[in-house]
């Protein structure tokens, strides 16, 4: 575990304290205050969230990278800059050091706050949706960093499931390949990210944050590799996004991505934009739902984790 001495990562002095009495604190991503939401509806989320992990007893720590230096806990005002600056870079866990070293700034995706949240001692993290194997790997062998991060990071991520716009059956192969440890909770199959359900079924099933908890202090008991543990958490089934117009909207923007030779990076941003734009932005309040409820969960989880 680092301290607040270390010069590449600096928590607030509310998550040091509560990381040095044991206090439950849990770990929010940035990438969805800078580049998921419009301004000013993006600052709104990110109070939201702070404010949903306080009411159930636990400390947020909202990371971002700021002039080079990562931080874990964020001011208001801090909030306010990654929610309205331009050109705020979207950082992984491979763009730290480029950061540290050039001063940059950049929101943190999955792989990056996994990484940093881990290194400062916070052992939950609550986010939307991973990122996993893009549909036609095969070919491109388009995979998300998210995963190598998770299989080398000892991390519990609160999620949706997986983008719906990813091959999910492929995905879940890859984190029995990689050893990432996947349980439902209160489900027996994957979520779907925007959908309650993916229809693929997850090998393990837990009920309560007390077990989650459980989990991982065998984690820690049996030691061996660093591996993360998903908690996929489905949105409720009034709060997801219709299926017929999910699977409608996302095969026309599989489409116009192919005919458009949309690639890479770039092919995650344009699908899930079109779906928020052929959706009507029912696909972005099914995402807030999930996040949502996966931060409740999370605060949760970090409550049962901190107690004795």
């Amino acid at each position: 575990m680092r301290t607040a001495a270390d010069p590449l990562l600096q928590p607030s002095d509310e998550v040091a304290e509560a990381l040095s009495t044991g206090a439950p604190v849990v770990a929010l991503e940035s990438t969805i205050i800078s580049h998921g939401l419009p301004q000013p509806r993006n600052l709104e989320v990110a109070r939201e969230l702070e404010g949903i992990v306080r009411e159930a007893g636990a400390v947020p720590a909202t990371i971002a990278v700021l002039d080079g230096v990562a931080r874990a806990g964020l001011s208001d005002a801090e909030l306010e800059r990654v929610a309205s600056e331009p050109g705020l870079r979207k950082l992984g866990q491979r763009d730290l050091p480029m950061a540290a070293a050039l001063k940059a700034s950049g929101a943190t995706t999955v792989s990056a706050t996994s990484f940093l949240a881990a290194r400062a001692g916070i052992r939950v993290f609550a986010t939307g949706g991973l990122g996993g194997v893009h549909r036609g790997w095969t070919e491109d062998q388009d995979e998300s960093a998210d995963l190598g991060t998770l299989a080398g990071t000892r991390i519990t991520v609160v999620c949706a499931g997986v983008k719906s716009i990813l091959d999910v059956p492929a995905t879940l192969q890859r984190l029995e390949t990689r050893g990432v440890s996947v349980a439902g909770y209160r489900t027996d199959t994957f979520p779907g990210f925007y959908l309650h359900s993916s229809g693929e079924p997850v090998d393990w099933r837990v009920e309560t944050p007390e077990e989650v908890a459980d989990v991982m202090r065998a984690q820690d008991a049996f030691g061996g590799p660093e591996t993360a543990l998903i908690v996929a958490n489905p949105v409720p089934v009034d709060q997801q996004l219709d299926p017929a117009l999910h699977d409608r909207v996302l095969a026309e923007a599989l489409e116009a991505a192919a005919r458009d030779g949309v690639t890479g990076q770039a092919i995650t941003p344009f699908l899930l934009g079109y779906l928020v734009r052929g959706t009507g932005g029912a696909s972005l309040e099914a995402n807030l739902a999930a996040v949502r409820g996966n931060t409740a969960l999370a605060a949760r989880i970090a409550r049962a984790w901190s107690r004795p």
